[in-house]
């Protein structure tokens, strides 16, 4: 069932109002005025940590590790908590995925360093190039062995996804056509119209059923950002149920 507004104003909660959603989900209407969150399916990160690594070493000592160099240069690590899956290249770098938030890849990659070091391998959480203003910058010390330390310096989000469903269809057809310069659809292909948002910069997968699929950001804000902007374009292309 689609979520039912409240009036903020009525409430005395002037412009940050709440809407209540399924699961009695407190929304902040300020933030998100369609009354609609999406939910992070997948953190991308990747770390540097500034060391060669033997990967056929990593991958006889380590648990939930695999390694076929026939296949795929890098061994594929795995842990439950976070659930994420770890690609450790020889050149030391990591990239991390798996995590449903920003904070879980961020532990989740710690956890493979100190995995790394403790198999021998002075691993270190190397700071990469700011080359982008939504770079997550990390200054703390992590405690991970009676004798060693990780300098966390600092770490990156490369890619974000979140999902959601407006619970309504949406005709797509029409929505491509109005929309052309910024639009893909072709059905017979893929089932979904691809959108590619300039400001933000982000891509979103949008279904006929209403699901939405938003990829290509580096923080939760510009997924955020890129549903609303579309949200009342997909008002206005509902599919009206006959």
């Amino acid at each position: 069932m689609a979520a039912a507004a409240v009036d903020p104003m009525a409430l005395g909660l002037g412009t940050s109002g709440v809407v209540v959603g399924d699961g009695e989900q407190m929304v902040d209407l300020a933030e998100h005025p369609s009354g609609i969150v999406p939910t992070l399916q997948n953190i991308v990160s990747t770390v540097n940590l500034d060391c060669r690594l033997d990967l056929q070493k990593i991958a006889l000592h380590a648990r939930n590790a695999e390694y076929n160099p026939k296949r795929f240069a890098a061994v594929i690590m795995r842990i439950r908590e976070p659930k994420t899956t770890a690609l450790i290249f020889a050149s030391g770098k990591m990239v991390c995925t798996g995590a449903k938030s920003e904070d879980h890849s961020k532990l989740a990659a710690r956890k493979y360093a100190r995995i790394v070091q403790k198999i021998g391998f002075p691993a270190n959480f190397k700071v990469m190039p700011c080359t982008h203003t939504n770079l997550f910058r990390i200054f703390v010390l992590v405690f991970v062995s009676s004798t060693h330390w990780i300098m966390v310096q600092e770490f990156k989000i490369q890619n974000i996804v979140g999902s959601c469903d407006v619970k309504f269809p949406i005709r797509l057809e029409g929505l491509a056509y109005s929309h052309g310069a910024f639009s893909s659809y072709e059905p017979e292909l893929f089932p979904g119209l691809i959108y590619r948002m300039k400001q933000p910069k982000i891509v979103l997968l949008i279904f006929v059923s209403g699901k939405i699929v938003l990829t290509g950001a580096k923080n939760r804000k510009e997924i955020y950002a890129a549903f609303e902007n579309m949200y009342p374009v997909l008002t206005e292309y509902r599919k009206t149920q006959r």
